[in-house]
């Protein structure tokens, strides 16, 4: 059931602000696969709590799997026994519907996998029929979608596949994070355009290493993992820096200054790339030990940028770009038309409303923004999808009245962003509630 309506805050003036993010989805979710099969007890400290999260534990207490809260902060996970006659509900989680068969496949019985209505129209094709190739049973009805059964014959004989990743980098990281357990390992050759988000498949393959798995990716679109026993993973989880994205976007908008205390020196995450990308649009840029510190100069202008490896990126970067100084060109993100709903279509959309002007291209967007004082407040439909609250409330800093649809369609990966945007402005997340 949708959540009620909300009235985005406008700044009053420059941020100056101080935003502590809980951790990766992307991060949690991997570790949470790793620690199902490890060679004991995992503690997942500072895991993020978001729907895409507890969908995925949910899915593996489901299959046998131990996953308990201690203290509200972390997770212990202990492996167990993978049962059958289960079912998984995958939300909109694309790490749930894609991560859990591979691991579901070792189950001993069928396990039925579905989720959110517009999550069936999302793509599985490749991964179902990699499946497949390496001995699983899957009852699709030649859907290559949710709805489908896995067959679960208590092990997996693995060997060698070959798919198309070009859709998700997801395909070729699911498959990746059970490999160990499957008889002969398994061998992943990508054949087709290039994959996107491959910092994905760098932070598949660092977790998997971190686990104790043997990795083979010295060839490109080539990747082995070896048979062999996970180590048991003691771990603390990064912030998730695409969720960042929108508070930092608001130091330029307002032309403040906001810091994400505990930015990583070294990561894998893809929402790294938000630091070059604030810069080159004019702002000052500081990673230190305290954090990551972004503050406003003299306004900021338009980019033109490819997304391809950091595509989750794209809504905010589209809000940002339409209160820039200077047209954007996004470019290398058509795969996000299969995202959560049509990101290309709903920004065009959306913004267009607003007074942008926006222009869908063969792979991305071009954005020419126009003076705020002519944009116009309207609802701005979010389809279900997190990203585009976020942009809404980017949006939403510089024209007062945006009223953001479905604001509770944002706990997919951060249920409280209500509060620390707010809080962020030094007001109330009650406040904007409209319905």
């Amino acid at each position: 059931m949708p959540s009620p309506d909300w009235t985005s805050p406008t700044a009053e003036g420059p941020v100056d602000a101080i935003v502590d993010l809980p951790g990766s989805k992307s991060l949690t979710n991997r570790f949470l696969i790793l620690a199902a099969r490890a060679g004991g007890v995992s503690r997942l400290r500072s895991p993020l709590r978001s729907r895409d999260t507890l969908l995925m534990s949910d899915a593996l207490r489901g299959l046998g799997v131990g996953v308990e809260d201690v203290d509200g902060e972390d997770w212990l996970v202990t492996p167990g026994d993978a049962v059958g006659d289960a079912a998984v509900d995958c939300g909109l989680a694309g790490t749930v519907m894609r991560f859990v068969p591979p691991l579901a496949a070792m189950a001993r019985g069928p396990v039925r996998f579905d989720g959110d209505p517009h999550a069936r129209t999302r793509p599985m094709g490749p991964a179902l029929e990699a499946l497949r190739t390496l001995g699983v049973r899957i009852e699709d009805d030649g859907r290559g979608t949710l709805p489908f059964t896995v067959h679960g014959s208590g092990s997996v004989r693995g060997g060698a596949v070959t798919l198309d990743a070009s859709a998700s980098s997801q395909f070729i990281s699911a498959l990746l994070l059970s490999a160990a357990h499957y008889d002969d390992g398994v061998t992943i050759l990508h054949d087709g355009p290039p994959v996107p988000s491959q910092p994905h498949i760098d932070m598949t393959v660092e977790a998997l290493r971190d686990a104790g798995a043997d990795v083979d990716d010295s060839e490109t679109n080539t990747w082995r993992v070896e048979p062999g026993p996970l180590n048991p993973l003691d771990v603390q989880i990064e912030p998730d820096l695409s969720n960042a994205a929108p508070f930092l976007a608001a130091a330029l908008v307002t032309g403040g200054r906001v810091r994400v205390p505990g930015w990583p020196q070294h990561t894998t995450q893809a929402g790294d790339l938000i630091r070059d990308l604030l810069d080159e649009m004019g702002a000052d840029v500081t990673l230190a030990r305290d954090g990551l510190t972004v503050s406003a100069v003299d306004g900021f202008g338009g980019v033109d940028v490819d997304l391809h490896d950091a595509s989750e990126l794209t809504p905010v970067v589209a809000a940002l770009a339409a209160l820039a100084h200077g047209p954007t060109l996004i470019r290398g993100v058509a795969h996000i038309r299969g995202h959560e709903t049509d990101r290309l279509a709903a920004l065009a959309r959306e913004l267009g409303a607003l007074g942008t002007e926006v222009t869908e291209t063969e792979d991305g967007l071009h954005i020419r923004p126009a003076p705020r004082a002519q944009l116009s407040a309207t609802t701005f439909h979010t389809y279900g999808d997190h990203r585009m609250v976020m942009a809404a409330a980017v949006m939403g800093l510089a024209v007062p009245g945006l009223v953001i649809e479905d604001i509770g369609t944002v706990a997919k990966t951060l249920p409280t962003f209500p509060e620390l945007w707010t809080g962020m402005l030094g007001r109330s997340a009650a406040q904007g509630r409209t319905a």
